[in-house]
Order: structure tokens, then C-alpha cells, then sequence
């Protein structure tokens, strides 16, 4: 597999990887497994948690630099990028003043006497990341692995190997020792052999449904512990009694962000028709007034897609929807450009039949549904392949709540886009994928929760 930093906006090569080798990975497997038999791992978690402190203060202290290196490599707008590092932070620091409250001992009442559960590392846990978050991402189970104990080696996406090597490099710098966090520029065949490997324990994917399927099949196959966070086709619920001008202003926002290169982006905007006349012009004019041009330049609005194979997957997505009888109302097409760029796009009269109905759209594509009622709306949300996240714009917060509880979904947002914080789970169901990221379900997917009875 090539590992390469293109720059999306020039379509430049600034710089080619070369790959690990079969003796490279065995090294890291095997640094790893010593360190996970070590005192490190099975010693006091307060060892452990100085290094996530100061990781989260190098992140601090480099936050301008480490946010060029982001938008360099995957076109990404540099306040978005900046947000990204200093979200790193959040998750590391947390994770450096929580886990040791997350991971203490559980009691239980029992008949047969004192118990309780203890929450121990399993072992060495392989990651496969992709490039849309290239630091959060991996940090999402960086973080937790070592307050945890448990070893991580991460083969990241082949388009961000410079953000790949500076965060293996910021670990050890903050004082992870060797074997806690390595990454390898390997192919997926050689992700399969790892997996396969006795001292490998656990597998964490984040990525496309395909991804995930096969790395999934490889670890159950394998009986290894595996957490998948895959596709997305994010419901933006707009009801007719929200505040219409904030329902607009998000809507697009969430849209666009990460030029809609976002699992957790709202992808189908569902609208109460009372209403639906006033979003759609207002949510145009809103797509209209994008400015693209460098992630580099603060006054951009919308960046660039990640690499030209991204725009032609998006251009054959939305010819595909246009020819099974969807309307474009705006946008529509590649720009014309040295860069990855796709216009603000919005469609609407999408049938199902149309592919684009079960399809994710990773890019600046917004679908807009037209609903009568609730149980319409709800409905509609819940007839899709994925369910991760989802948003419902309403003033009347029990109405909301209603509809919340009814979502088949991981996560819903009420009068906010889907956001993520460390003290909150993010996963979702359906072909989303299985088990959480972050907060105190997230620490704990990959421990022996150990019982304990002494009797009576």
C-alpha cells in the first residue's frame, strides 16, 4: 500500500512513505506484548497517567502548527483543524483526571457474600483509523488504552502518514514508553495477519461499512474483542415549531463541516412541510454564500475533499441519484479546480428507490425530505441502513424528546448539530457499527471486568 501526503488543495506530492516491513511488525508486536507483561500495564494506573497530561500539553503548546499539518494533508479548514488538536487535548487531560475514578472496583450485592468487578487491560489492541479526523480519531483510543494498560499498534489511513508518524512521535515525547503506541504503515492484508496473531487481543475500526465488515469477520473469526464506528446517513429533523434562523445556521453548518466529510453530518434533512418552503430558501442561500478556496486561508468556508478519487465517488453518487429522479436545487457538480473541490449541493425528490436513499454522501451533499408529521418523520429517520448520529430542531423540548427516544440511532442531538466531548459515548447501531468510544463506556470496552467473591 502506498502511504503519500498529497496536498488537496494544489494536488501536490509533498512526500511518499515507504511501508513496514514483516520484521518491523513483528518488532512492534513484541515491544508491545514485553511492555503489556510488564509493570506498566499491570502496575497502578497513576504511572500511566502523567503521559496523557502531557500529551495534552504538547497538543496545547503546538496546536497552530499541528493544525496546518492536518490541513496540509487532508484539506481540512484550519479553525476546524485547530478545534480538532485542542479536542485531543480535551480527551487526553480527561482521560489523565478520570480514569482512575472510571476504572475503580464495582461492588455488588450478592447472597454469596462480598463482591465486586475490577477492570483490567486485556492486552494488545490493533486500530485501524481513517484520514477525515486524522488526530481524534486516533486519540478517541489512544486515550483510554493507556489509563487502561493496554498496548495499541495502528495502522492509520494511507493519505495522512505525516499525521500519523507526528502523533506516534508527540506519545513518546509526552512519555508513553516504547511499545505503548506505534503506528505502521502496512497493508490491509498485513492488518488481517496482526489480528490473527495470539498476543493481538483487540481490534478498533473506524471507517467505511466494507472496512469494517472484513476486519470484523477477521476478528470474530479470530475471537477478538472488536468496536466498529462505520457509515453514516444522519437525520437533521426540522419540526414546525423550531427557531427556523438557528435550524438554517446549523443545518448548513453541519453539514459543510469538514466540507461534509463527517460520519456524524447531517446527510438527510427532514422537514415538516408547513415549513419546508422557508427552510429550503433560507438553507440555499446559505450553501450559496460558501467561499472555497485554501483550508490555510481563514476566510475559506469550504475546503477542499480529501483527494480527487473522493470527488469522483461524489460526482458518480449524485449523477447516479439525479438519473433514478432526484432535483437538484443547488450545486450539483465538481469545481473546476487545481484542487478536490464539490460544490454546496442540495437534492430533493429522492425516492426509494433511489440509491442515494440508503446511500452515505461523504461530502457537501445535503438531501432534503419533506414530512406532514412526527410519526412521518420518524419513520423516515428510522428506514436506513445506518443509525449513528442525529439532530431534531424544536421549542417544545418534551415534543423533542418523544422523537429522540424513537430514533434508531447511537446518538441524538436536541437544537444542536451531533457534536462529541470526552465525558459523552459516541458509537451508533445497524451497519454503524457496535460498541462506544470515549466517556466511561469507551474506557471499558477493551478490560477484563474481573469478579471478585469472597464468601461467606
Amino acid at each position: 500500500m502506498s502511504y503519500q501526503t498529497i496536498n488537496p488543495f494544489t494536488n501536490q506530492l509533498i512526500k511518499e512513505y515507504p511501508s513496514h516491513t514483516v520484521e518491523d511488525i513483528e518488532s512492534a508486536i513484541t515491544k508491545a506484548n514485553d511492555l503489556y507483561h510488564s509493570h506498566w500495564s499491570r502496575g497502578d494506573i497513576t504511572q500511566r497517567l502523567p503521559a496523557l497530561n502531557n500529551f495534552a500539553d504538547l497538543l496545547e503548546q503546538r496546536a497552530d502548527s499541528l493544525a496546518r499539518l492536518i490541513s496540509e494533508e487532508m484539506g481540512k479548514l484550519i479553525e476546524q483543524s485547530r478545534g480538532e488538536i485542542l479536542l485531543c487535548a480535551k480527551i487526553a487531560r480527561y482521560y489523565a483526571e478520570n480514569a482512575q475514578r472510571l476504572l475503580a472496583p464495582q461492588a455488588y450485592d450478592s447472597e454469596l457474600g462480598e463482591a465486586w468487578v475490577e477492570h483490567h487491560p486485556i492486552g494488545i489492541l490493533m486500530a485501524v483509523e481513517p484520514w477525515n479526523f486524522p488526530f481524534y480519531q486516533l486519540m478517541r483510543v489512544f486515550a483510554p488504552a493507556l489509563a487502561v494498560g493496554n498496548p495499541v499498534i495502528v495502522k492509520h489511513a494511507g493519505i495522512v502518514p505525516r499525521c500519523a508518524e507526528t502523533f506516534e512521535k508527540l506519545a513518546l515525547e509526552a512519555g508513553a514508553p516504547q511499545g505503548a503506541y506505534t503506528n505502521l504503515f502496512i497493508s490491509t492484508e498485513q492488518v488481517a495477519n496482526i489480528i490473527a496473531d495470539p498476543r493481538i487481543q483487540g481490534v478498533a475500526l473506524t471507517g467505511s461499512e466494507n472496512a469494517g465488515s472484513a476486519v470484523a469477520a477477521q476478528a470474530g473469526k479470530m475471537l477478538k474483542k472488536s468496536t466498529l464506528e462505520l457509515g453514516g446517513n444522519d437525520v437533521f429533523i426540522v419540526l414546525d415549531d423550531c427557531d427556523l434562523e438557528d435550524a438554517v445556521k446549523v443545518g448548513a453548518q453541519a453539514r459543510l463541516n469538514n466540507a461534509g466529510q463527517v460520519c456524524t453530518a447531517a446527510k438527510r434533512f427532514i422537514v415538516q412541510k408547513s415549513i419546508a418552503d422557508s427552510f429550503i430558501k433560507k438553507l440555499t442561500q446559505r450553501f450559496s454564500e460558501v467561499k472555497i478556496g485554501d483550508p490555510l486561508d481563514e476566510s475559506t468556508t469550504l475546503g477542499p475533499l480529501s483527494s480527487r478519487g473522493a470527488v469522483q465517488k461524489l460526482q458518480k453518487q449524485v449523477d447516479a441519484a439525479i438519473q433514478h429522479g432526484a432535483r437538484v436545487l443547488y450545486g450539483g457538480k465538481a469545481i473546476q479546480h487545481e484542487g478536490n473541490f464539490f460544490e454546496a449541493t442540495i437534492l430533493t425528490e429522492i425516492t426509494r428507490d433511489n440509491p442515494a436513499w440508503f446511500e452515505e454522501f461523504f461530502g457537501p451533499v445535503a438531501q432534503i425530505y419533506i414530512v406532514e408529521n412526527d410519526d412521518q418523520a420518524i419513520a423516515l429517520a428510522n428506514d436506513s441502513h445506518y443509525g449513528l448520529g442525529g439532530a431534531i430542531f424544536s421549542q417544545n423540548i418534551d415534543r423533542a424528546k418523544r422523537l429522540a427516544s424513537s430514533i434508531e440511532t447511537g446518538m441524538v442531538y436536541i437544537n444542536s448539530l451531533t457534536d462529541t466531548t470526552p465525558e459523552l459515548p459516541f458509537g451508533g447501531v445497524k451497519r454503524s457499527g457496535y460498541g462506544r468510544e470515549l466517556a466511561d463506556i469507551g474506557i471499558k470496552e477493551f478490560t477484563n471486568h474481573k469478579l471478585i467473591v469472597v464468601s461467606k
